[in-house]
C-alpha cells in the first residue's frame, strides 16, 4: 500500500482519515465491522459508490467503496474474489448494505477480508450514501486544510530561521519544538551535525545513527521498531523514526531525521520534515559557500607561505594566528598527493576533508589546505607524521579506487625555511610513489641516494646519463632488456656473488655465467671496474625514478 502521505505534482500534501476514524462519524454510528480489523489504520482519502458491474476499472487507491450489492445480486459467489481484487488495487475498505439485493455475505468473503486485513463494514440501512459521503468528505477536507495550514506555518517559521542567519542547529531546534520529538540533521555518512529535542531521545537518535543506521526514506520506521498502525479512533499511522533527504544543487547532503520512542510521528509530520529538509538545504548551501571562500583564502595564504611570497615572518605569524595556525615553532611539512588514475573530481574534496579531520586530532594548531591535486599540512615537529598520515589514509579508505602518496620533510625551524621543507615533502611523495607504488609514505631523509638524485633538476641530463651508462639496456625496445637489467641489478646488490645471484634468480650457474659475459660485452668489464659498477648502480636507480 502507498504511504498515507505523499507529494502530488503540485507539491500539495494529500492527507486522509483512517478507517477507524470513519467508523466514528455520527452517520455510521450503527455500522458494524464484519472482518478485517487489522486494516482499521488504512487511510481513506476519497469515497466511491459501486453500482455498475465494471467498478474495478474505476476504483482508486485509498477509497472507501460503498455498495448495496446491486451489481452482484445475481452472482453472490463472486463477492469473495471481489475482496482480493479491491485489496490488490489499494482500496481502504468496503461498506455494504444488506437486505435489498444481497441478503447475506458468503463466509468466503469474510474469511478473505480477515486474512488480508481488509475492513469489511456492514452499513446501517437507514442512512443514505449521500449522508455518509458528505460527512466523511467534510472530515477529510477539514483534516487536509488543518494539515496544510500547519505545514505552511512551519514553513514560514523555518524560512525565518534561515533569513535570520540560523543554521542547522536552529532548524533542528525549530522542528523539534513544532513536532515535540527529537530531530537531527545527519550527513551522508550518518554523522550527526545538529540535534534538538528531549535529551534522552536525542541520545537514542545519536546512538541509532552511529550503530544501527537510519531509515532510507520518510515512510520507514526504525529497524526493529516499525510504525504502529492506528487503532480505531487513534488517528493515522505513527512512526518511531522518519527521515527525508536533504538535497541541493543535485547533491545529496544528508537527512533530516525525527525520532519518537512512542511512535508519535504522524504522517502529517513527514510533510513538515520535507519542508525542513528544503530549508536545511538552503542552510547547507550557504555554509558551503562560506566554507569554500574561507578555504580559498587559507589555501592561497599557505601557498604564498610555502613559496616564500607571504612577507616577513612577523606578518606570516600574525595572519596564521587569524586562521588558528601556529607557525611560530619548529614544524614539519607533509604533502599528500593523489596518485595517477584517481578521479580528482570526487577524490580531492574528500582528501582535504580527511586530512583536516586527522590534523585536528593530532595537532589543533597545525595548518592544512588543499591545492589542485594535493593537500599540504604543516604540523608541529613533535607530531608523529607517520601516524598522522595513517590516520588520514584510514578516513580516505572508503573512496576506492583513489589513493594518495605522502611525503614528509625535515623539521623546519621557522617560516623562512618552509619553502625548502615544502620542496622536500613534495619530492618525498613523488619519489616514494615511484619506488613503492601508489599509497606510499616516505620521509625525505629516508630516500638515501634517491634523495640526491631527486635534487638534480635537469632530468634531461639524468636520462642522458642512463643512456650513456646502460647503452641498449636503457630502453625496452628488446624484450630481453628488462631481464638483463634485473640480472645486473641482483649482481650489483650481491656484490658480484655469482652463487647467491643464481639462487635469487633461480638460474643455473652456467646460465648466469653466460649472462654475465653478455652483459660485459654490452656494458664493459664491470666485474673488474668499481667505478663502472657505481655508474651502473646509479643508472638503475635513475630508471626506477623515471617520471620524476
Amino acid at each position: 500500500m502507498e504511504p498515507p502521505v505523499r507529494l502530488a505534482s503540485t507539491g500539495t500534501i494529500i492527507h486522509g482519515v483512517s478507517v477507524g476514524e470513519v467508523l466514528g462519524v455520527s452517520t455510521l454510528a450503527g455500522a458494524r465491522l464484519i472482518a478485517g480489523e487489522r486494516g482499521l489504520g488504512r487511510i481513506v482519502q476519497r469515497l466511491n459508490v459501486m453500482e455498475v458491474p465494471d467498478i474495478l476499472a474505476w476504483v482508486k487507491p485509498h477509497e472507501l467503496l460503498l455498495t448495496t450489492g446491486y451489481p452482484l445480486r445475481n452472482t453472490p459467489q463472486s463477492l469473495g474474489r471481489l475482496v482480493a481484487d479491491l485489496d490488490e488495487r489499494g482500496l481502504a475498505a468496503l461498506g455494504i448494505k444488506l437486505g435489498r439485493y444481497v441478503d447475506e455475505l458468503p463466509a468466503e468473503m469474510a474469511e478473505q477480508a480477515e486474512r488480508l486485513g481488509f475492513p469489511l463494514i456492514l452499513l446501517p440501512n437507514d442512512v443514505g450514501f449521500d449522508d455518509i459521503l458528505n460527512q466523511v468528505l467534510t472530515d477529510i477536507l477539514n483534516r487536509q486544510a488543518a494539515v496544510l495550514v500547519r505545514a505552511e506555518e512551519a514553513h514560514r517559521a523555518l524560512v525565518q530561521v534561515v533569513l535570520a542567519g540560523g543554521g542547522l542547529d536552529e532548524v533542528t531546534a525549530e522542528v523539534a519544538a513544532l513536532l515535540d520529538v527529537a530531530v537531527a540533521a545527519v550527513d551522508g555518512r550518518g554523522r550527526v551535525l545538529a540535534a534538538a529535542g528531549p535529551r534522552e531521545h536525542v541520545a537514542a537518535l545519536r546512538e541509532s545513527a552511529a550503530h544501527d543506521g537510519l531509515p532510507a526514506s520518510a515512510g520507514q520506521g526504525q529497524p526493529g521498531q516499525p510504525g504502529q498502525a492506528g487503532q480505531p479512533g487513534a488517528g493515522p499511522r505513527g512512526r518511531v523514526m522518519a527521515s527525508v533527504p536533504v538535497t541541493a544543487g543535485g547533491h545529496h547532503h544528508g537527512r533530516i531525521v525525527a525520532y519518537s520512542p512512542a511512535g508519535a510521528i504522524r504522517d502529517s509530520d513527514v510533510g513538515i520534515l520535507e519542508r525542513a529538509a528544503t530549508v536545511a538545504a538552503l542552510a547547507v548551501t550557504r555554509q558551503e559557500a562560506v566554507h569554500a571562500v574561507e578555504s580559498k583564502y587559507r589555501a592561497d595564504f599557505l601557498r604564498d607561505v610555502l613559496t616564500g611570497r607571504a612577507g616577513t615572518a612577523e606578518r606570516v605569524a600574525a595572519r596564521a594566528r587569524a586562521f588558528g595556525w601556529d607557525l611560530e615553532r619548529p614544524v614539519t611539512v607533509l604533502v599528500a598527493e593523489l596518485d595517477p588514475d584517481s578521479d580528482e573530481r570526487t577524490a580531492q574534496d574528500r582528501l582535504v576533508t580527511c586530512w583536516t579531520a586527522a590534523l585536528r586530532r593530532h595537532d589543533p594548531g597545525g595548518a592544512v589546505a588543499g591545492f589542485s591535486h594535493e593537500v599540504v599540512a604543516v604540523v608541529g615537529a613533535e607530531v608523529d607524521a607517520s601516524r598522522l598520515a595513517r590516520d588520514a589514509a584510514a578516513g580516505f579508505a572508503d573512496v576506492p579506487p583513489a589513493t594518495f602518496s605522502t611525503g614528509t620533510s625535515r623539521p623546519s625551524p621557522g617560516v623562512a625555511t618552509l619553502p625548502e621543507a615544502y620542496t622536500q615533502a613534495l619530492k618525498a611523495a613523488r619519489v616514494g610513489r615511484q619506488l613503492h607504488g601508489p599509497g606510499a609514505v616516505a620521509h625525505f631523509d629516508q630516500l638515501g641516494v634517491y634523495r640526491l638524485l631527486s635534487l638534480v633538476s635537469d632530468t634531461d641530463e639524468l636520462h642522458a646519463f642512463v643512456k650513456e651508462t646502460l647503452g641498449p639496456l636503457s630502453s625496452d625496445a628488446d624484450a630481453e632488456n628488462a631481464d638483463l637489467r634485473r640480472t645486473l641489478q641482483v649482481l650489483l646488490e650481491t656484490n658480484l656473488n655469482v652463487a647467491e645471484t643464481a639462487r635469487r634468480l633461480h638460474f643455473h650457474y652456467n646460465t648466469l655465467r653466460y649472462r654475465i659475459g653478455k652483459l660485459e660485452r654490452l656494458l664493459g668489464n664491470f666485474t673488474d671496474d668499481p667505478h663502472l659498477r657505481l655508474n651502473l648502480t646509479l643508472a638503475l636507480h635513475v630508471l626506477r625514478m623515471r617520471g620524476i
